[in-house]
């Protein structure tokens, strides 16, 4: 109530002083160097006192003090005021587009402007107010300003660096972030401004998440933690807290996510950043929708709804967050039509702002809307799209882990040569004092000899990695190859149970919509070919998966099903996971297509160093040796190679018209 009155005081004392000294400027020629100085003063003096007090009152003097300079040719001052304004603008009134009109205008008259740190900053300071809207923009804003800062400025130049790395790694250009985030750290700590140094560590932190280095992020998470209390500077604890939470939600730990989540809310308390809000809020409305909880999933959406309307509407990242929670809402909430808009205005945002991985996310959760709704043609180019995005967000990852492990070969080789070098060094002391001079001579010989050595094998290394680069990419190609020839068996055993599912119920029933199952199914196969780890491995885990695989069996053939399934989830890594899920589907494809049977047995037990599957039936049974030999028959050969991949045993025994068992042991590494 008292900083009110003391605004609508101050307002009125401008007001008068205004108006007193219009009178004044009245009598004075408009063309007169002086009026104009005067003008500015008195304009600027209103400007200094509204600043965080009256934010309508600061931006309406400071556009009208920007078009003065600029008519008389102030620039170095019209930039001054413009770089001010956009960090109200943009942050206070939440209006960047307004922020960036404003630059636009003063950065017009660039090359009358002599002072290059001025031409950095208002670079910089469109760049911030263009991040919210247009990440590339921002980019390009922040080179610029880079360009333009003299090299001893660390603290801008650190700052140009780490917002830029910001914008990259949104965009999914991790290495290019990473190499910011880390100029921007070793600029931070020349100058040991701590702050600073530690929002560079937290940019650096997120490329470890974002490729898969989860271990290494919490580990790095946790020394920013306690750093940071001990400088005393923790009030951006939701952030961690936030990001600590999207790690768990990707590794598939989401009681941990959730509790991350509640203390990211909590340090809103103290952080009270709006953007942070929206986010948290949004993941935990999308948490409480996925758990079935509506009542809290709708009051979080409430809350931002309500108290955030202009954020989300000047900030089209909170609209993105936003509008991907109320679709998850909505489809758990089985409304899938009123899904299908907010996922597709999700997908829209992150296209106009570049976020490949919410792309990427968009299109799965438009694929799954799809298919509810019994679009599969939709469902099928939103699928595609799913697996082009992530193709591309797996390649930028697949550079940045190669230039992380080269950075720490690099590191390594250099401790060691250093190391090499300091014994020497020892050794030259502990000799005689009366060889002094001829250590001396003899240490300098060693030195030249040592730079000219170092000059060759440079050289000669240059050679060597450009034969290895070439190699690379003669193995890669061939590599790529192999990955097709094993995409292909993962269709053969993948595809096989579905379609003869499909046929089942296709010779049962004359409904179109059965037959149009099989041609749905049949276009499915280039995009299952693509993605090389099954669905429900990565929703479920393995355990479920198998026992959904028995579920979906038993719902949709006359075969009676019996099942004992110990739970066996994250006891092999995931390409192990794979190979488990595909033996179990393909002998039960075989059973199916071949055994005649009426009823299975399946059994998933776990002792203490090897799971043993086994999967029997009372069909028809075979010869093994007469169809193992049967070049045409791939499903056993199939088998034996996966269950040799995991160092496993197979044992089959099948009589004729008398059943067939099927044993698989697998060892625990």
């Amino acid at each position: 109530m008292l900083r009110y009155l003391i605004s609508i005081l101050l307002f009125f004392i401008f007001l008068s002083s205004t108006q007193a000294q219009e009178n004044t400027y009245s009598k004075i020629k408009p063309n007169n160097e002086t009026s104009i100085k005067k003008q500015l003063a008195s304009i600027d003096s209103i400007i200094s006192l509204s600043f965080n007090t009256n934010d309508s009152l600061f931006v309406e003097k400071s556009l009208e003090y920007i078009e003065l300079a600029k008519e008389n040719n102030y620039l170095n001052e019209a930039a001054r005021k413009a770089i001010k304004l956009q960090n109200v603008l943009t942050y206070a009134v939440n209006d960047p587009r307004k922020a960036v009109s404003v630059i636009d205008r003063v950065l017009s008259h660039k090359y009358k402007i002599k002072d290059s740190f001025l031409v950095g900053a208002l670079y910089s300071s469109r760049g911030k107010a263009y991040y919210p809207l247009n990440l590339k923009s921002a980019i390009k804003d922040y080179t610029n300003s880079i360009k333009n800062y003299n090299t001893t400025d660390h603290y801008h130049l650190g700052d140009s660096y780490l917002n830029r790395g910001q914008a990259y790694s949104a965009l999914g250009k991790f290495t290019l972030a990473n190499e910011d985030y880390q100029k921007a750290y070793g600029l931070f700590e020349d100058i040991e401004n701590y702050q600073y140094m530690l929002y560079a560590l937290q940019g650096i932190i997120s490329m470890y998440s974002i490729h898969g280095f989860y271990e290494q992020a919490k580990v790095e998470r946790d020394k920013y933690f306690s750093k940071s209390k001990e400088l005393g500077l923790d009030s951006n604890f939701s952030y961690s807290y936030y990001n600590q939470a999207m790690d768990y939600e990707k590794q598939g730990k989401y009681k941990l996510e959730f509790e991350q989540l509640l203390k990211a809310a909590a340090a809103l308390e103290k952080n009270n950043s709006k953007l942070i809000f929206v986010s948290v809020n949004s993941k935990l409305s999308a948490f409480y929708a996925r758990d079935g909880d509506f009542d809290n999933a709708e009051k979080h959406l409430d809350v931002i709804s309500d108290n955030q309307k202009t954020l989300l509407d000047q900030y089209p990242v909170n609209r993105l967050i936003y509008e991907n929670a109320k679709a998850t809402y909505f489809n758990k909430l089985e409304q899938p039509k009123q899904a299908l808009v907010h996922a597709t205005t999700s997908l829209n945002l992150a296209t106009a702002l570049g976020r490949e991985e919410d792309k990427r996310d968009s299109y799965l959760q438009i694929a799954e809307i799809q298919a509810s709704l019994g679009n599969y043609k939709e469902a099928m180019i939103s699928q595609k799209a799913y697996v082009a995005s992530k193709d591309s967000i797996f390649n930028e990852r697949n550079a940045f882990t190669l230039a992380h492990y080269q950075t720490l070969y690099e590191t390594e080789k250099n401790e060691k040569e250093l190391v090499k070098r300091n014994n020497e060094i020892v050794l030259l002391e502990n000799e005689n004092s009366s060889f002094k001079k001829q250590m001396i001579f003899i240490a300098f010989f060693v030195i030249v000899s040592f730079v000219v050595i170092l000059l060759i094998r440079t050289q000669k290394h240059l050679h060597n990695n450009k034969i290895l680069q070439e190699n690379f990419s003669q193995e890669l190609i061939v590599s790529q190859e192999k990955e097709r020839i094993r995409i292909s068996k993962d269709l053969h055993d993948g595809l096989g149970q579905q379609l003869l599912l499909i046929k089942n119920k296709l010779v049962k029933s004359e409904d179109d919509g059965v037959k149009h199952m099989v041609e749905n199914a049949i276009d499915e196969i280039r995009t299952i070919s693509r993605d090389l780890h099954p669905f429900q491995l990565q929703e479920l885990g393995i355990t479920k998966a198998i026992e959904n695989a028995l579920t979906n069996i038993d719902e949709n053939t006359g075969l009676f099903i019996s099942s004992e399934i110990d739970n066996i989830d994250n006891m092999f890594n995931k390409e192990q996971e794979a190979n488990i899920y595909r033996i179990v589907q393909e002998s039960l494809t075989n059973v199916i297509k071949h055994a005649k049977a009426e009823a299975i047995k399946v059994s998933v037990l776990k002792l203490s160093k090897l799971i043993v599957i086994t999967i029997k039936d009372n069909g028809v049974g075979f010869d093994y040796n007469e169809k193992y030999q049967n070049l045409k028959s791939l499903g056993l050969k199939t088998l034996l190679e996966r269950v040799k991949s995991l160092d496993g045993k197979m044992k089959v025994q099948s009589v004729i018209k008398n059943g067939t068992l099927l044993e698989f042991q697998i060892p625990i590494k």
